[in-house]
């Protein structure tokens, strides 16, 4: 239908010359090019989304005329101080929630302007940024948070580049929480067993799925580089390319949409617990970390001559004082806690070393030009604005104070004793205490963000679990 109405427009038999910024679905610069964007596709509807403290997609939806007539669009500033419940935290020396609830802007970034592929009706999303009503930005939102510490990187001079890898399980429908998650029936008719690590037949058994993911990411502009079956049953893993911090924070919030959209579209779900299937690897956000200088496009952790430089060794000396303290950030929940034992295959220290995956911080094997560091401790459940924020804020800290980094680790630490916190309180305190994190970060944030975690933790602790009942029920 849209291409007879091009061609009505051509002129019968005619050809349109399309503008470079319609073929590049993420090429929109202003207004009136998403608006010759939008009509080109014919889209009805557009949903103005933004990620809230645990990631989640709030906003507006409304029709194509009035997104383009220049409305203004607002959300209660109480959606930002929510936690992942619904619930509300309770005021401190730190958090005081605000009385008149006011309003803050949604302001469209149109450069990431894209179709929503599963919708039925032609409907486009653009990702916004939040601005108080006088236009100062609203520090504690997390795209904000994270653009904050790329201005902070700019104002020496650096830019980083990341490079995120996200783990998910599928698993058998279930809507039932009482019930534990089981993994899905592939192709085989049999349920999916562990073990499948890289296993080219453990990915075929979702053929289907994979190719509506793939359908659904190449129209919304969004770019995998390889996808991989992990050692879970059901659990696969999608890295994508290297970049700019904040396009790449929003490839992984569209992407959560994205594969779980395919999911259910096959009657399944795809879930980004930390630990969601008991015996089971857990899942991670591991994200590959470089430095470059902005005059010469250098990466700053190597030298001329290929070898080491005191700011790579000072970034990964950053990371192993500042990621347990900014762990409340990339271990979000208490079943976050859950992945980070040694029985579970994760980092459980702040230790680094040369290819070795048992430590925290990993340097994979690379010419000097693409000297990277990957951070192995986050969890896939993490907000991916604020997990990019916390590892990049703590590489800054140790480049500002010059931190030297401990001896790389060339044996299996992952069994060694836990330096991570073994807790979401004790995450929490830990991340309030740190002065340098908050002064990258901000403390608006850090005094919200702590507020929220220790309601959902009272929260949580108004739960009884299954252990309680089966070993406490008659033996105490």
């Amino acid at each position: 239908m849209l291409e007879k109405k091009r061609e009505a427009r051509a002129g019968r038999g005619g050809r349109i010359k399309t503008p470079s910024f319609l073929k590049n679905l993420r090429g929109v610069r202003n207004w009136k090019e998403a608006s010759a964007w939008l009509e080109w596709r014919g889209i009805e509807d557009i949903e103005c989304i933004t990620p809230d403290q645990a990631g989640v997609a709030r906003g507006k939806m409304m029709p194509t005329k009035k997104f383009t007539s220049n409305t203004s669009l607002a959300l209660p500033s109480a959606v930002f101080m929510t936690t992942i419940s619904g619930d509300y935290p309770e005021n401190s020396a730190s958090f005081v929630y605000p009385e008149d609830d006011g309003d803050l802007k949604l302001v469209p970034d149109l450069s990431t302007l894209s179709v929503v592929p599963w919708e039925t009706d032609p409907t486009a999303q653009v990702i916004c940024d939040l601005v108080h009503q006088d236009g100062r930005s609203v520090e504690f939102t997390p795209r904000n948070v994270l653009k904050r510490v790329i201005a902070q990187y700019a104002g020496h001079g650096l830019k980083p580049i990341v490079a995120p890898e996200i783990e998910f399980y599928l698993v058998h429908k279930n809507p039932d929480p009482d019930y534990p998650l089981t993994p899905p029936v592939g192709r085989s008719g049999r349920p999916i067993g562990g073990g499948q690590g890289y296993s080219i037949a453990g990915v075929n058994e979702f053929d289907e799925l994979i190719d509506d993911i793939y359908h659904f990411s190449e129209t919304q502009g969004l770019e995998i580089d390889t996808l991989i079956h992990e050692e879970g049953a059901g659990q696969l893993e999608i890295n994508l390319r290297h970049g700019d911090p904040v396009e790449l924070a929003d490839q992984v919030f569209l992407f959560k949409r994205t594969i779980r959209e395919a999911a259910l579209k096959h009657d399944t779900y795809a879930t980004f617990m930390a630990k969601p299937i008991q015996g089971q690897p857990g899942s991670a956000m591991h994200i590959h970390q470089s430095v470059i200088d902005i005059k010469t496009g250098r990466n700053v952790f190597s030298d001329a001559e290929g070898r080491e430089t005191d700011t790579f060794r000072h970034f990964i000396g950053g990371m192993q004082r500042h990621i347990p303290n900014a762990l409340v950030m990339l271990a979000p929940y208490v079943n976050s806690y859950r992945r980070l034992t040694p029985s579970a295959s994760a980092p459980v220290n702040t230790r680094w070393g040369y290819d070795n995956r048992t430590t925290a911080f990993r340097v994979p094997r690379s010419d000097p030009n693409a000297r990277r560091i990957e951070n192995r401790v986050p969890s896939s459940d993490a907000n991916p604005y604020l997990a990019l924020a916390a590892s990049l804020a703590a590489g800054l800290a140790g480049i500002l104070e010059k931190i030297e980094p401990d001896a790389p680790s060339g044996s299996a630490v992952n069994e060694d004793r836990i330096e991570l916190p073994r807790g979401l309180l004790e995450a929490v305190a830990l991340f309030e205490q740190d002065a340098s994190l908050a002064a990258i970060l901000g403390e608006s944030f850090v005094g919200t963000y702590a507020a929220i975690k220790r309601q959902e933790f009272e929260t949580f602790m108004e739960v009884i679990s299954p252990w309680e009942r089966e070993y406490l029920l008659l033996n105490v």
